[in-house]
């Protein structure tokens, strides 16, 4: 699983142009969770809490594509490192996470 998402890091592969890595490596984790084990189940819990995690990292962090957040804000020349945002993407993904398992 680690080798699958790493291909997301960087904003795809490194180019910086598309879904930070953070996100899409959530957004998998969540598909992996919640997403449907058997043809024909709802997909509705799943697309709900990715939903939610989206909306929650576009609040906390900031923009959801990797050169937006690189522009000053993440990364090498950025105020912060990745690895800060990383951090936070993580945190707000268990919290998504754990509100949708106790619903």
């Amino acid at each position: 699983m680690v080798r699958l998402a790493a291909a997301f890091g960087g904003g795809v592969g490194g180019t910086y142009q598309e879904m930070c890595g953070a996100l899409s490596g959530g957004v998998m984790v969540i598909g992996l969770q919640l997403g449907p084990k058997h043809p024909g189940e709802t997909e509705d819990l799943m697309r709900q809490t990715i939903a939610r995690y989206r909306d929650r990292f576009l609040e906390e962090i900031g923009p959801t594509q990797c050169a937006a957040l690189r522009d000053g804000l993440y990364g090498p020349e950025g105020q912060e490192p990745c690895s800060v945002l990383v951090q936070r993407a993580v945190r707000i993904l268990l919290e998504v996470l754990n509100e949708a398992t106790e619903a």
